[in-house]
């Protein structure tokens, strides 16, 4: 049982996640397109590749690495039977966000957030609660255009986080940050297929595992 948990771990792409996605498909997905340059947040400038009329655009380069990381750290968390929570709180990508927990069997959160729902889940919930293992952001604002309260409490509650930071967001607090496009259907699309994907994969590779060790 240590082997199925200490083998991934050795293995620099274990759950092949580079082979998810090429730098043409973020592209094509508008991920580069980044907000004007009067929203951009200072902490967001070492990931801004230029300006063109006024819009910065995000440098696919960094996107890629850091779009890697946060798959291939997902896909660990997954295999360990991990809990992830997707969140969410543009109205517009509500439903797609659901249903892609909904697929890979995990959670998704896309409505107000309430403050204290993790840093006082005990009293909330009572004991014996398990909290996320993993919090994913689609987007890292909430509907009006503050950071979303989950980022804060999870990092007070040391819950490592992912998140897809705009131009206009600070990516300071999480953990595993993609610097991207947060507003195109199509950019949203394509990271949800890519999460979803890496978690059907990684519990895939943990099932194979298993049936390989009780063969054994």
């Amino acid at each position: 049982d240590d082997k199925l948990l200490t083998e991934p771990l050795s293995h620099p792409d274990f759950f092949s996640v580079k082979e998810l996605f090429t730098l043409k498909d973020l592209f094509d997905a508008r991920v580069h397109l980044g907000h004007k340059k009067g929203c951009r947040h200072r902490f967001m400038e070492p990931y801004i590749f230029g300006c063109r009329l006024d819009q910065d655009i995000i440098d696919l380069d960094q996107t890629m690495q850091h779009l890697q990381l946060a798959l291939n750290f997902t896909a660990h968390v997954a295999y360990r039977g991990g809990i992830i929570l997707f969140v969410s709180r543009k109205r517009q990508f509500c439903h797609l966000v659901e249903s892609t927990a909904r697929a890979c069997g995990e959670y998704a959160h896309t409505r107000y957030w309430q403050g204290g729902l993790l840093t006082n889940a005990r009293i909330q919930f009572g004991p014996g609660v398990r909290l996320p293992d993993l919090l994913v952001f689609l987007s890292t604002l909430n509907n009006v255009f503050e950071p979303h309260v989950a980022i804060r409490d999870a990092a007070k509650m040391s819950i490592p986080t992912v998140g897809v930071v705009d131009t206009n967001c600070n990516p300071c607090l999480i953990t595993y940050p993609i610097p991207g496009n947060d507003d195109s259907p199509a950019a949203v699309e394509l990271y949800c297929k890519l999460f979803r994907m890496t978690i059907i994969r990684a519990k895939d590779k943990r099932r194979q595992s298993e049936a390989i060790e009780e063969l054994r």
